[in-house]
């Protein structure tokens, strides 16, 4: 059973940056890929961005790949997703999630999930 953690939202003005950590424990964090995605009021979940268990691959969504970067540190057990240049539409709860190995786009390949962590971009 993995725990996830995420930390790192908040508020922020529109073009500014955030940093979000997800920490995982219970498990063998290597082993996993990992993503990010993203619910905001009203909206369906999003694919934000994902990373193999190595990190040698990664994928971003059109909206935010020039944008956002993740990355993850293996010894620290922890994903991060680096926000650039935010924008009133990445409002929104950030959740990561963990699935044997390889990334992945499609939220229903995942088996564990965070609580979440609040994302606020005003303008």
């Amino acid at each position: 059973q993995v725990q996830l953690v995420e930390s790192g939202g908040g508020e922020v003005q529109a073009g500014g940056s955030l940093k979000l950590s997800c920490l995982a424990s219970g498990g063998t964090f290597s082993g996993h890929g990992m993503g990010w995605f993203r619910k905001a009021p009203g909206k369906e979940r999003e694919f934000v961005a994902t990373i193999r268990w190595n990190g040698g691959i990664t994928y971003q969504s059109d909206s935010t790949k020039d944008r956002f970067t993740i990355s993850r540190d293996n010894a620290k057990n922890t994903v991060y997703l680096q926000m650039t240049s935010l924008k009133p539409e990445d409002t929104a709860i950030y959740y990561c999630a963990a699935r044997p190995l390889y990334e992945s786009t499609n939220p229903y390949e995942y088996d564990y999930w965070g609580q979440g962590t609040q994302v606020t971009v005003s303008s």
